[in-house]
């Protein structure tokens, strides 16, 4: 993760988070527009991040969840007033674009792969998000209704030229949509931290929850072409995943969905 150092942060901490704030270095980690991160170089590292009010909420309960199941980092603090403060622990380890396993992109492929398997194969049954499929298919017909179209993300996606084709093919799947499955819901290489090649957890969990598998598959897909500038580990990836719970033509309705958003 890219670090910028800082001289302080940009608003007053409030009191709760004033003893894993104090004396700490500041780093500014963002990657996004919708949140601003902040690590907190102090013991083993914290992270802080802000956004609008309300919008931290699911990501906080699912990162807790994560951690109960010992995949994921622990929730120190969730504040919600004018805007939202998550605080978590530091995960061990780096993220997947981190140099050390991107030079070696066979290897990663089948590690993402399997972790992403494993994962799938986990009891969800005290997960806190138990319909992620309703919200999938209710945010994607909202954002077609609202003209929230954007493809320049997914150019070569299953080749779906305008909103109308994309929709279309969206609603002749939807409906073979499942929900059961634990989903990480934005698995690409930065939200996957390794140590020495092994698992330590995962982060940016706010689009978890129960939902349909070829969700996760569809970034995983995606991550491997978009960090590694190529698309030749796509049937690698999914040979490493197993076959045996793979729908290509679900794949292809993910994709529709994911070009609203």
């Amino acid at each position: 993760m890219k670090k910028t150092l800082l001289r302080a942060l940009p608003f007053d901490v409030p009191s709760e988070l004033e003893r894993w704030a104090s004396g700490a270095r500041i780093y500014d980690s963002s990657c996004s527009a919708e949140a601003r991160v902040y690590f907190l170089d102090k013991d083993g590292g914290y992270y802080l991040k802000t956004a609008k009010s309300g919008t931290l909420m699911r990501e906080a309960q699912m990162t807790q969840y994560f951690h109960s199941i010992g995949l994921g980092t622990e929730v120190l603090s969730y504040i919600s007033g004018d805007f939202d403060l998550l605080l978590t622990a530091a995960v061990l380890g780096e993220d997947c674009v981190d140099s050390h396993y991107l030079s070696e992109p066979k290897r990663l492929c089948d590690t993402i792969a399997l972790e992403l398997r494993r994962l799938h194969e986990i009891d969800y049954s005290k997960c806190p998000v138990r319909n992620r499929t309703a919200e999938y298919i209710a945010t994607v017909e909202e954002n077609y209704r609202t003209d929230n179209y954007d493809k320049s993300h997914f150019p070569d996606s299953f080749g779906y030229s305008s909103a109308p084709e994309a929709i279309r093919v969206f609603e002749q799947g939807k409906h073979a949509l499942r929900c059961d499955t634990l989903l990480h819901g934005d698995y690409c290489l930065p939200n996957i931290m390794l140590k020495d090649w092994r698992l330590s957890g995962f982060i940016d969990l706010g689009n978890g929850g129960v939902g349909d598998r070829h969700i996760d598959l569809f970034w995983g897909v995606w991550t491997l072409e978009f960090n590694l500038k190529t698309n030749e580990y796509r049937d690698r990836f999914l040979d490493a995943y197993g076959r045996d719970k793979v729908d290509k033509e679900m794949l292809k309705v993910i994709a529709a969905a994911e070009v609203f958003g």
